[in-house]
C-alpha cells in the first residue's frame, strides 16, 4: 500500500499504537545518502530543537548498516529517503529495520522499486520531474523534505504535544507559494551568475541552521557531481574556525542567509565576505518571502525554500557551462 503526505499523521497513530505495549517510540533515525541524506536535515534539526524525550539522529545509510546505534530496534522508528528506490545501502539500511523490529518508513518517488518489500509505510512525495527540475508546478509542501519533517513533527505532536503544530501547519501550507515567486524572482539574477562563475573550478556553499542541508546538497549533488567543481559546503558557525583563511577577492561564494534563529550566524559571515571578497552569490530567506511563515516555525521552511531555488540557478550555470546536469563519468557507468 502507498501513501502520501496527507497520510503521516495516521501513520504515526498507527505506529504509536502498535508499540504501545513494546514500551512505545523511544527513537527516530533519519537515513539516506547523498542529496536524499540531506533533504532529511531539517526534520534532524527538528527533532533536536523540539523534542526532549525521543532520541533522533541523522545517519548515512552505508554507515547506519555497519554502525548501527545500539538502541535501534523495536521501540524505533526508521525513516529512509531513497528516490528511485534502489540504492543500495538505503535498501540495505530498510532491510535491517525490518529484522531489528523497527517501524520502517520508507520516502520514495518510483513505486515500483526495490526497496518497498523492505518498508512498512511506503510514502510517494512530490517531485519535479521536468527537465532541470524547471516546471515548478508541483505541490511542495508534498516533497520529501517535508514529509520527512511531517514525519518529525507528528511524532512530537502524538506523543508529548508541538505548542506550534498549527503554526507548522500554517506555513506548510504557505510554502508553495513563496517557493514558486523566489524561483521567478531569481531567474535574471541566475543567468548572471551563470555568466559570472562559468570559467571558475571551485565554488562553496554557506548555510546554517535547518537550511544547512540546502547547502550541503548543492555542494555534493550539483557543483561536484553534476557540474565536477571542486567544492565543499561550510557552516556558517564554523567559517571563522578555519575555512575562512581561504577567503580572497577571486574565491566565489554561494551564500544562504536564513530567516530564523541561526540568520546571525549567517549574517556575520556575509559581513566579512563583504569585506574581503568580492565574488558573492547571496540568497536571502527574508528577501525571498520566507518572512509570511510564522518565526515560531520558519526555521525549518529555510531548506525548501533555498533548495528549489538552486535548480534556477544549477540549469543557467549547466547552459553557459555548456556541462549538462545529466553527465556523469563513474555514476551508473561503473561498478562501486
Amino acid at each position: 500500500m502507498f501513501y502520501t503526505s496527507a497520510n503521516i499523521r495516521d501513520i504515526i497513530a498507527e505506529i504509536l499504537a502498535a508499540k504501545k505495549e513494546q514500551g512505545g517510540v523511544k527513537s527516530l533515525y533519519f537515513v539516506g545518502c547523498g542529496g536524499s541524506l540531506g533533504a532529511l536535515y531539517p526534520a534532524k534539526t527538528f527533532m533536536e530543537r523540539e523534542c526532549a524525550g525521543i532520541k533522533s539522529a541523522l545517519i548515512s545509510s552505508n554507515e547506519f548498516v555497519h554502525s548501527t546505534p545500539r538502541d535501534f530496534g523495536k521501540n524505533s522508528i526508521i525513516c529512509l529517503a531513497c528516490h528511485k528506490g534502489n540504492t543500495p545501502e538505503t535498501i540495505a539500511a530498510a532491510r535491517l529495520g525490518r529484522e531489528k523490529g523497527a517501524a520502517v518508513i520508507v520516502l520514495t518517488w518510483l513505486e515500483q522499486s526495490e526497496i518497498v518489500e523492505h518498508s512498512d509505510y511506503t510514502v510517494l512525495y512530490s517531485f519535479d520531474a521536468s527537465p532541470d527540475h524547471l516546471a515548478g508546478d508541483i505541490d511542495y509542501a508534498g516533497e520529501k523534505t517535508m514529509c520527512a519533517l511531517l514525519v518529525a513533527v507528528e511524532l512530537l505532536q502524538q506523543t508529548a504535544g508541538y505548542e506550534n503544530y498549527e503554526k507548522f501547519l500554517a506555513g506548510r501550507e504557505m510554502i508553495t507559494t513563496v517557493i514558486r515567486k523566489a524561483r521567478a524572482h531569481v531567474a535574471q539574477r541566475a543567468l548572471a551568475f551563470a555568466q559570472e562563475y562559468k570559467d571558475d573550478s571551485v565554488i562553496y556553499t554557506m548555510g546554517s541552521g535547518a537550511g544547512y542541508g540546502a547547502a550541503y546538497m548543492e555542494s555534493i549533488c550539483i557543483f561536484m557531481e553534476m557540474q565536477w567543481l571542486d567544492s565543499s559546503s561550510i557552516h556558517t558557525g564554523e567559517y571563522f574556525h578555519g575555512p575562512f583563511e581561504i577567503t580572497d577577492v577571486n574565491r566565489p561564494f554561494m551564500i544562504q542567509v536564513s530567516e530564523g534563529s541561526t540568520r546571525p550566524l549567517d549574517e556575520r559571515c556575509l559581513k566579512f565576505l563583504r569585506t574581503y571578497a568580492k565574488r558573492i552569490e547571496v540568497l536571502d530567506a527574508k528577501e525571498l518571502g520566507l518572512s509570511v511563515i510564522d518565526p515560531a516555525v520558519v526555521d525549518y521552511f529555510n531548506h525548501s525554500l533555498f533548495n528549489n531555488v538552486y535548480p534556477i540557478y544549477n540549469h543557467a550555470l549547466a547552459e553557459a557551462r555548456k556541462h549538462p546536469l545529466p553527465t556523469r563519468r563513474y555514476m551508473w557507468k561503473v561498478e562501486y
